[in-house]
């Protein structure tokens, strides 16, 4: 994972802003049996009822489209929470004071964005992740976009 302010050139900083805006990121081995456990005691521990696996990369059809939804800043009712398996992705999350935090998940990376923290997606250039997904409630979430 790389963490940066985004308005001031890249600067990194500490996991502990992530912290304080409830945000959850850990280090899990990319064997199933071995991040399978990680994920079953989260799942556990905050109420998470189903896991899936989402795939985007080039040749996804629409994946303009799709990724068009996700740019725009917004935020969910309920967790959004995501495993990288391959490839990469970029969430920028509002900080405590309403500042950009710039987000690089990369393989091995488990992030929790909480309930209600404003937030924006991104893939890399590479235009490909393949992520597991937990939820609270079968059905998904949906984006309530900010000024909405």
């Amino acid at each position: 994972m790389k963490l940066t302010w985004l308005d001031a050139q890249d600067t990194p900083i500490s996991t502990d802003e992530l912290a304080r805006v409830g945000a959850l990121h850990e280090r899990l081995e990319l064997d199933p049996s071995a991040y399978q456990p990680s994920i079953d005691r989260l799942m556990a521990e905050r109420g998470y009822v189903t896991q899936d696996i989402i795939e985007l990369h080039p040749e996804t059809p629409n994946l303009g489209a799709l990724c068009d939804k996700f740019k725009d800043e917004h935020l969910h009712t309920d967790d959004e929470v995501r495993l990288v398996l391959e490839g990469e992705g970029i969430f920028d999350l509002r900080s405590a004071d309403d500042r950009w935090m710039r987000v690089q998940v990369d393989p091995g990376d488990l992030l929790v964005v909480p309930a209600g923290l404003y937030h924006r997606f991104f893939l890399t250039d590479r235009k490909q992740i393949r992520c597991v997904r937990l939820f609270k409630d079968s059905s998904g979430w949906t984006p309530v976009y900010r000024g909405a």
